[in-house]
């Protein structure tokens, strides 16, 4: 049996290579290739995501297969000792390719075994259970599971280089060309030492990166302004010469200038930059963007890796500028062009991430590297002065927005004194929505960009002269003297007093969309001597509005945003306490689908929960004077916060 099986496996083979004889070899290549990039494209086309897939992945155990089965039909090779002997690789290569491929086996092995069944994706509990098995504890910086993926994305990376190297390999072998022609270039465009030829730049034949490392730079600069490839004989030839790449080319102005020209370019940036990442160039130009190249942010908020974070922050720069985000983004889009330093908004966007992993506040220490690193690439003083600022404060925008009441008139106060110009909340504005929207897919929402406008034009008015009590009184409109007419004609003299007395927010927020609405219902409470009173109305912003009037007690904020969340309840909320105990809660609730929550089986389900003696207690007295805007609960936020003036002082409360 086992003899006919041998014979009947040999004969099989033969055919096969007999078959195979007759077929064109680059054709099956590019085959292979296009059948690589389909299976990408369903797993977000990156290396970089923070919880990759292991077998299917880019740069996974199936692009190395791909790999083994491409030299296996184009060299006959059996296994790595063959492709050394055909000299598709060399030593190194051949290492490089047996350690990628003996540790994506291991992971999967141990990945495999903690999940007790097949299983490919490495999500966080995966990553958590494995590092410490395979030998990668704590350091200072970085923690045992940061490790652990950081040596995963090398390794990946890694597979990228090899299939690189065997298209070039492949196409010199072979003398064709892989891809289609592009219409947008004659076959040959001369550009001494480099041509193009078919849409792919590369350098003579004759010559080497080696010998003149600014032939690097000036190679990627072609790609960038002619919207070509990069030939992979050239990417191979650059990975290989790497160390070129040393401290005399990056003290050289002219490379400075070139990467420079590449990264604030109108398009094309993040793809010519990207390469440069890929093969290695980025991190040994900029020693301080080697550090983060790879290393994963290990939270259930961010989607890729520091570096991809920050090639993707770039991208969307551009589609900014170029207007592709009108819809989504129109205030960035209309300050944009507004812009006066721009090289400045780029390169603060290459660097805003820079210090991440050294053990400190990364805004800080990346606002020192900034100082450094600006010079060198032939910024001014005041342009190194803006970047640095701009790193410094980059989180500025969106902490402010997201976690502060903006209807208080010391937050804009506050916030502009940081700023203190135009020009620079310009420059801010347009960081933050490149470096949120970079975070990861559906990051960025409507909530999110009401909220970021808010805040922009209300520190716009005040930085233009606008005084900051006005500003927050704009949204309503209304003074306390001014909705006396909408009083109700029951109340007495001390109910119309603690009326009065509210503070500013409440003048501002509750009773800024439905005055009349709003002190009817709350006379209702007085009246009928309720303990509470819930009521839901849709609004036009695709949100459904809950307001809860009750009485306050210690607590009483967070249980009742504990129980929104076992309805599955998104994002914003206000809470008011008027000065006769009265909480006075607004929500602003949507759906896991970001619509509003209409129908009446949904909401009565809310009402029945927050009906419950747990959370809302009447008989307690208030502790709490003043609860603040947004405790924004969603599967991507980190920052549910309360803000508590028991005085004048205020104190930050984060969980």
């Amino acid at each position: 049996m086992s003899a006919a099986m041998c014979h009947y496996g040999q004969n099989y083979q033969r055919r096969c290579e007999a078959k195979l004889a007759k077929t064109n070899r680059l054709l099956l290549l590019k085959k292979k290739l296009a059948e690589r990039d389909l299976r990408h494209k369903r797993f977000d086309d990156t290396r970089y995501v923070v919880e990759p897939n292991v077998k299917d992945g880019k740069g996974g155990l199936r692009d190395l297969h791909s790999l083994f089965w491409i030299a296996k039909y184009a060299y006959r090779a059996d296994g790595i000792m063959d492709v050394l002997a055909q000299g598709v690789l060399r030593d190194a290569e051949a290492r490089r390719f047996a350690l990628a491929q003996r540790f994506l086996w291991t992971v999967r092995c141990h990945l495999h075994f903690h999940a007790g069944r097949a299983e490919e994706r490495l999500d966080f509990d995966a990553q958590m259970a494995i590092a410490p098995r395979i030998g990668f504890s704590d350091r200072v910086g970085m923690r045992a599971v940061e490790r652990f993926m950081k040596r995963y994305y090398l390794a990946i990376r890694h597979v990228g280089d090899l299939t690189r190297i065997f298209c070039a390999v492949m196409e010199t072998d072979f003398r064709k060309q892989l891809t289609f022609w592009r219409p947008d270039f004659l076959r040959v465009k001369n550009l001494d030492p480099f041509y193009i030829e078919s849409g792919r730049v590369r350098l003579r034949e004759n010559l080497r990166f080696r010998d003149d490392p600014l032939r690097i730079f000036k190679l990627f600069d072609i790609a960038q302004a002619y919207n070509a490839d990069v030939h992979p004989h050239s990417l191979q030839r650059i990975t290989r010469g790497l160390h070129s790449v040393g401290v005399k080319i990056r003290q050289d102005p002219e490379a400075n200038a070139l990467f420079l020209d590449i990264l604030t370019a109108s398009k094309n940036s993040e793809r010519v930059l990207r390469l440069m990442n890929e093969c290695g160039v980025l991190g040994k130009f900029l020693p301080d963007f080697g550090r983060i190249v790879a290393m994963m942010q290990f939270d259930m908020y961010h989607s890729y890796t520091v570096d991809e974070h920050t090639l993707k922050a770039i991208g969307i720069l551009q589609a900014i500028e170029a207007g592709d985000l009108e819809t989504t983004a129109p205030v960035a889009t209309e300050a944009m062009p507004e812009i006066q330093s721009r090289r400045a908004l780029f390169v603060a966007t290459l660097l805003h991430d820079i210090a991440k992993g050294r053990g400190g506040d990364h805004s800080i220490l990346g606002a020192e590297v900034a100082l450094l690193v600006c010079p060198r690439l032939g910024l001014t003083l005041e342009e190194t002065e803006t970047v640095s600022w701009l790193v410094r404060h980059h989180l500025l925008m969106s902490k402010t927005a997201f976690r502060y009441d903006l209807n208080d008139p010391k937050t804009i106060q506050d916030f502009a004194a940081i700023v203190q110009s135009p020009e620079r909340l310009k420059l801010l504005l347009v960081l933050t929505v490149a470096d949120i929207r970079a975070v990861g897919p559906n990051i960025w929402n409507g909530w999110k960009a009401a909220l970021m406008r808010d805040l922009y034009h209300r520190c716009d008015a005040v930085l233009r002269g606008a005084d900051p009590v006005a500003v927050a009184l704009g949204n309503a409109g209304r003074s306390p003297v001014q909705s006396s007419d909408l009083l109700p004609a029951s109340w007495t003299d001390s109910e119309f007093e603690s009326h009065v007395a509210s503070p500013l927010v409440y003048w501002t927020e509750a009773l800024g969309s439905d005055s009349r609405g709003t002190l009817n219902w709350r006379a209702k409470f007085r009246q009928d001597d309720m303990s509470l009173l819930i009521d839901f109305r849709p609004d036009v912003k695709r949100m459904t509005e809950l307001t809860i009037l009750t009485a306050d007690d210690p607590g009483l904020f967070s249980r009742i945003a504990a129980s929104r969340r076992r309805v599955r309840i998104l994002p914003g909320l206000d809470h008011h306490l008027r000065h006769d105990g009265t909480a006075f809660d607004v929500f602003f609730l949507q759906d896991m689908n970001n619509a509003a929550i209409e129908l009446p089986k949904e909401l009565e389900k809310i009402r029945v929960i927050l009906e419950k003696p747990y959370v809302v207690n009447s008989g307690l007295k208030r502790h709490l004077i003043l609860l603040t805007k947004t405790l924004h609960v969603s599967d991507n936020c980190q920052c549910h916060r309360v803000l508590c003036c028991p005085t004048k002082s205020a104190q930050l409360i984060q969980s």
